[in-house]
């Protein structure tokens, strides 16, 4: 790498190498920015490193969880002290599918935890610096759920419905301060690891360009953060060309 970093970029929620955390990751590594990867699998995120190296830099890995304050404080600390945090990512969060009548307080909880408090705690952690230097975007990786709450998918649709309410506010309030808040919300199925894990026959059902390339969502958030500040993007779908809507 040559010339001055633009900055750090922090991207919490990072899995396989095929995940959407790689893929952002690495687009952002290609644009010359410090790389830190967050996320709870230490073999995973090795696995994830691995695919991320750009000339020159190698991304730092940070275990921990991005539902406990300290660790998203340290995580947002070790971007810093690379260079100053220009984009934090959070990209955390699952979901597991249940009737509502079996699905038990902690698995809701968890859901809400892991997107909507990770969330809030990595704006908490993230923003106090990016205000001193007026400038610094954060994307939040919404979902299908963020606007519609399907059958079995309470917890995830309450989380991802909370989590979008969180961008907006945070948006309304940090945007006149110049920082970018910026929801993206993934409307269909991300060609990844986790998805063919539980899609075995993903290629035939889906077709060619039928689910989510990792990469191509991952060049949206570059160019999010991209965007020169009279014209932003609070939020944004993304989804197949051939997913119905």
């Amino acid at each position: 790498m040559t010339g001055t970093s633009p900055g750090s970029a922090l991207i919490l929620g990072v899995g396989s190498a095929r995940g959407l955390g790689a893929a952002a990751a690495r687009s952002f590594a290609a644009a010359g920015y410090r790389i830190v990867i967050a996320g709870r699998d230490p073999e995973k995120l090795q696995q994830a490193a691995h695919s991320i190296i750009a000339p020159g830099s190698a991304p730092q890995v940070q275990v921990g969880d991005v539902t406990v304050a300290a660790d998203v404080a340290r995580f947002v600390a070790s971007a810093e002290a690379l260079a100053p945090l220009s984009v934090a990512i959070h990209n955390a969060g699952g979901n597991r599918p249940s009737p509502f009548l079996q699905t038990d307080a902690g698995s809701f909880e968890e859901h809400w935890r892991a997107h909507a408090f990770g969330a809030f705690l990595l704006a908490q952690a993230a923003l106090p610096a990016m205000l001193q230097r007026r400038s610094g975007t954060l994307i939040f990786t919404g979902a299908s759920a963020s606007l519609r709450g399907r059958a079995n998918f309470a917890p995830f649709a309450a989380a991802k419905g909370a989590l979008r309410m969180l961008a907006q506010s945070l948006a309304r309030e940090f945007g006149p301060k110049g920082i970018h808040v910026a929801h993206v919300i993934i409307d269909g199925v991300i060609d990844g690891d986790r998805a063919r894990t539980f899609i075995k026959d993903a290629d035939e059902r889906s077709g060619k360009d039928g689910m989510l390339h990792p990469d191509q969502i991952a060049e949206t958030y570059l160019m999010l953060h991209r965007q020169q500040r009279s014209a932003w993007t609070q939020e944004l779908d993304l989804r197949p060309w051939s997913e119905a809507f």
